[in-house]
């Protein structure tokens, strides 16, 4: 069946909505349950004029439009001042969906017909709070800038009852976590309903039961997310249960509640794509979540064409694309060998596979009864392209991987890498999407982020300076409303008297450090020596000041105890005017802080931070960063642009903390807050002016989503999807052949070997003849090559030897030759022997190896 079409979904708005809308006003409803416009400038001002209040409390457009009285809607239907910001509004969306795309434009045409992105999470708005931290709001950024590109992908997700949770401090700062409902009947999502009427169930077949998912969507521009929900009243109380909460205590049963969620996003997830009559060329596995896609649409497969489920997998996984997040081979999902053999079992008689072979595709030993599943192992085996998300990411992701390579050099481990990026028109401000639009010519973020440099360059001091010190005021005006909104919900504001010394003031430099509180990420660094840090934020003449939040997960008590110790340093009396600490850290306290913060600091342990994207929200805001050479910041960091932390260098002495720390506390007092205090006789900075220039105009496009999508795009869904569809072509006639290709590899391999090598100089040339023995195996199904490892400045060379001819008398054996350079020694270079076919994908479909010893 097709997404739902606009007459079925308007007849579904209105029993949400209980009632018409006054004559005029009907656009609301669209505009409330578009995701793609909430967070922008136009829309949220329409919000707050219709229920300020609500607005404040909520940002959840289809909540107010739900609750807003009929007298108030009447009101404002004869406002002329709301009507033309409704026409403001349905200009800029209209606006922005009307034209050729740039997929229209720049995609070749047919390369990607249709990508599924499945993530755990997605952070598109307040409205929908179905998202933890970076990995959600990077999923939705995501959909947000495929919507605005025109790139053709649905997403898929789960819909929680609970999401995650809420943070509140104790009176001694200690965190504690609320976990409220989400009500479907308020958040903007609408239910899938099937052709004939009634909603879209999806039924998962699980040992001993059927497990009903009801299925919702939203809207993000021009792209459908669908979210599975178990909280059907047919299923029983556990199994309601599967969706109630984003990531699960870790406890025996909260494993396997997590278990069920993986399955439900993968196998619930392809399955309803087929209820929906979409068929992806392209799964992008968003993290290891996921994997278990991979083994649903092979299943899929294998019953569409008749064919074994490993022939099926052969030809499926060549159009799925897996993303890693994970730092550290800990950070990976792992599920014992008992629990997933409940569910293997069963998947395991569809298609005819034993359970221990399915197994077998999360383990790096294979034939191990006693390893865990590693989801990233089985995303990675089910898949034809892995990246990591940014280029320090990427290598970190090859060492990781490596183990299920052996043998093979750490640099030909087959993962890639596109840096994160975030959808600039979600995290810019009023004042600096004005700002831009006036420098750039256009109001198209999407075409003025393609340009190199925009023409920020040139504003002029004044103006630039001016407009951040209002964006600071801006942001401090907003931090003293949520404080005391916050004294209200703690029941303290009574007692509180009016403060000679208000929090936080308008004029002086603002720090800001907001994420999650885990160890790797370091938080309280800061901390070290509190002396230090009081002293620099109290200075008299040069002040400072610091904007924090985070929230710990609710099992990681070290967390919580770094939330505390920061929470109480922001109470001391001596600096509780230059310090905040502001609970429950969300999307929409998040789009103030990048807004008005001076400089974002960033220090977690190289190299666990992937890459991090909460210091890019900043560069389109004029934000600084001063960050750890670890993730984005490796590959944005010039002195001209903003500060680093560390050498570049992993450590693992504990020790190393103490000389970063010093290092902070080091370049803040001699750098940052001398550079941001010295002023000319107008009282501009100039040096940390055009710092702020620099950072804005080489930054904002390079760490946009929109360059980030169009890796994506070109690097990865195009060849992806043609590799699909040739594997695919007369009923998988490829896939077939390259299975049998791999059963013959596996079969005769150990008969492959080594003969002599004879080296020769010709001239400024090494000649090799090497003889190779190929047993039973073709020699086609083989590649001799010449492997040199990188030295120094050197890059590691590959060369590939010609088959010559054969060698007399000998059965399967033959010369291959081939010159290289001889600036290199000939010593450097060692013949080895790989797998070869013009369609595998190596060597993630075959990692045989042999190199001469």
């Amino acid at each position: 069946m097709p997404p739902q079409d606009p007459s079925q979904r308007e007849l579904m708005l209105a029993s949400f909505l209980h009632r018409p809308l006054p004559a005029g006003l009907e656009p609301l409803t669209e505009l409330a349950l578009d995701l793609r416009w909430q967070g922008s400038q136009s829309s949220d001002r329409l919000w707050q004029m219709l229920d300020p209040e609500t607005w404040e409390q909520t940002e959840n457009p289809f909540m107010i439009l739900q609750n807003v009285s009929q007298a108030r809607l009447e009101e404002v239907a004869r406002d002329e001042r709301f009507r033309e910001q409704l026409r403001q509004s349905l200009e800029d969306q209209q606006g922005a969906m009307r034209g050729p795309t740039w997929f229209d434009q720049h995609a070749a045409k047919g390369a990607v017909k249709s990508v599924a992105y499945f993530s755990m999470e997605f952070g598109l708005s307040e409205a929908l709070p179905i998202y933890s931290g970076g990995l959600g709001l990077l999923a939705g950024d995501f959909l947000k800038t495929a919507g605005d590109m025109g790139v053709p992908v649905t997403g898929i997700g789960l819909l929680y009852q609970q999401g995650y949770f809420r943070q509140v401090l104790d009176a001694d700062g200690w965190q504690l976590e609320a976990f409220p409902y989400n009500d479907p009947i308020t958040l903007p999502v609408i239910p899938v309903q099937k052709p004939d009427g009634g909603w879209l169930r999806i039924r998962l077949e699980l040992p001993g039961r059927e497990l009903l998912l009801r299925v919702w969507q939203a809207y993000v521009d021009s792209v459908t997310l669908y979210l599975l929900d178990s909280n059907d009243p047919l299923n029983s109380p556990w199994d309601r249960g599967i969706t109630a909460t984003l990531y699960p205590a870790g406890h025996e049963r909260g494993q396997e509640r997590r278990f069920l969620q993986e399955i439900v996003l993968g196998i619930g997830g392809w399955l309803a794509l087929e209820a929906l009559g979409i068929e992806p060329e392209v799964c992008h596995l968003n993290e290891g979540h996921a994997a278990l896609v991979t083994l649903a649409r092979a299943r899929s497969c294998m019953r569409k064409l008749g064919i074994s489920f490993s022939a099926a997998l052969r030809a499926t996984r060549a159009g799925n694309v897996f993303t890693t997040h994970t730092a550290v081979p800990a950070g990976f999902d792992r599920f014992e060998p008992a629990l997933v053999r409940r569910y293997a079992d069963y998947f395991a008689q569809q298609v005819g596979v034993p359970a221990e072979l399915l197994l077998d595709l999360g383990r790096q030993r294979p034939g191990d009864p006693d390893e865990p599943l590693n989801i990233a192992y089985l995303a990675l085996r089910g898949s034809g392209l892995v990246n990591g998300v940014s280029r320090l990411h990427g290598s970190v992701s090859r060492r990781i991987f490596q183990e299920l390579f052996p043998r093979w050099p750490q640099d030909q481990v087959p993962v890639g890498y596109v840096t994160n990026g975030v959808h600039i028109p979600s995290w810019d401000s009023d004042a600096a999407g004005d700002l831009w639009t006036r420098v750039c010519g256009k109001r198209n973020w999407q075409e003025a982020m393609q340009s190199p440099e925009p023409g920020i360059e040139t504003v002029s001091d004044a103006d630039l300076w001016s407009y951040r010190t209002r964006a600071r005021q801006e942001l401090i005006a907003y931090i003293r409303r949520r404080l005391t909104r916050q004294e209200y919900q703690h029941g303290t504001a009574a007692e509180t008297q009016p403060d000679a010394n208000p929090p936080l003031d308008p004029n002086i430099l603002t720090l800001g450090f907001a994420r999650r509180f885990a160890t790797y990420k370091r938080p309280n660094l800061l901390l070290k020596d509190m002396a230090r840090l009081e002293r620099l934020l109290c200075d008299p003449a040069h002040p400072a000041q610091l904007i924090v939040a985070g929230k710990a997960h609710p099992n990681d008590e070290e967390g919580k105890r770094m939330v505390q110790a920061m929470a109480r340093f922001a109470a001391r009396p001596e600096v509780r005017h230059r310090v905040v600490f502001l609970e429950d850290h969300d999307i929409a306290l998040m789009q103030q802080l990048a807004a008005g913060i001076d400089v974002w600091i960033n220090n977690p342990r190289r190299p666990w931070e992937a890459c991090g994207t909460s210091g890019m929200k900043l560069l389109v805001n004029g934000g600084l960063n001063l960050s750890e050479l670890d993730g984005w910041w490796v590959e944005a960091y010039t002195p001209e642009v903003g500060w680093a932390l560390g050498d570049g260098l992993e450590h693992e002495d504990p020790g190393w903390d103490d000389v970063e720390a010093v290092q902070l506390y080091e370049t803040l007092e001699r750098r940052i807050v001398p550079e941001f205090y010295t002023r000319n006789a107008e009282g501009i900075p100039e040096a940390w002016v055009q710092r702020v220039r620099t950072s804005m105009a080489r930054l904002t496009p390079r760490f946009s989503s929109y360059r980030m999508l169009q890796e994506y795009v070109e690097q990865f869904y195009v060849p992806a999807a043609s590799a699909f569809r040739r594997r695919m072509e007369n009923n998988a006639a490829s896939a077939l052949a390259l299975e049998a290709w791999r059963q013959q590899l596996d079969a005769h391999w150990r008969e492959v070997r080594f003969g002599q090598v004879h080296v020769t100089a010709e001239g400024d040339a090494w000649r090799f003849a090497v003889q190779v023995y190929c047993g039973a195996l073709n020699p086609d199904a083989l590649r001799v090559e010449l492997y040199a490892n990188a030295r120094n400045d050197t890059p590691a060379t590959v060369a590939t030897l010609q088959r010559t001819s054969e060698l007399p008398g000998s059965a399967g054996g033959y010369l291959y030759t081939v010159a290289v350079s001889a600036a290199r020694p000939a010593e450097h270079y060692t013949p080895r022997i790989t797998a070869y076919h013009p369609e595998a994908l190596i060597p993630l479909e075959a990692n045989h190896i042999l190199w001469q010893r």
